[in-house]
């Protein structure tokens, strides 16, 4: 594998157009954000028919995964289980829905998937379709 400070924005668009390029097959609608290493936004869309919510919300998700290292899912399924609100991160874009999937090469978070806008396990089979390609074609 090669050495891999970041995520560049070709890398970034080309992991969006594979969930692209499904979204497409499906005819569906749905916002799918590609987030560097700190979560911040490398590479965004919103297909026809996708709710407004969903842009911020495939963003947030994308931002959580980053900065914590995991599936936003799993971090949302541990503040129901623990009992605590994901408020006490001190980061209001953190949020617990399913969708958002850390990309990580060596080990190492470069950046993180986040899709939005369609039922919760839809959004989280598509980010995965995105860390499927990142680890095939990208990651070594």
């Amino acid at each position: 594998m090669k050495n891999r400070p970041s995520l560049t924005h070709q890398e970034a668009h080309a992991l969006l157009h594979v969930i692209l390029d499904q979204l497409e097959k499906q005819q569906k609608g749905a916002a799918i954000a590609i987030a560097d290493e700190h979560g911040e936004l490398l590479a965004f869309i919103r297909t026809d028919g996708c709710p407004l919510p969903s842009i911020y919300n495939a963003m947030n998700k994308a931002f959580t995964s980053a900065r914590e290292g995991i599936p936003s899912r799993q971090l949302g399924d541990a503040s129901k289980q623990e009992q605590f609100p994901l408020t006490y991160f001190g980061e209001l874009r953190y949020t617990g829905w399913g969708g958002g999937m850390p990309l990580k090469a060596g080990g190492v978070v470069v950046g993180a998937v986040g899709v939005s806008g369609l039922p919760e396990e839809e959004d989280m089979i598509l980010a995965q379709l995105g860390v499927d390609y990142f680890n095939e074609k990208i990651a070594h």
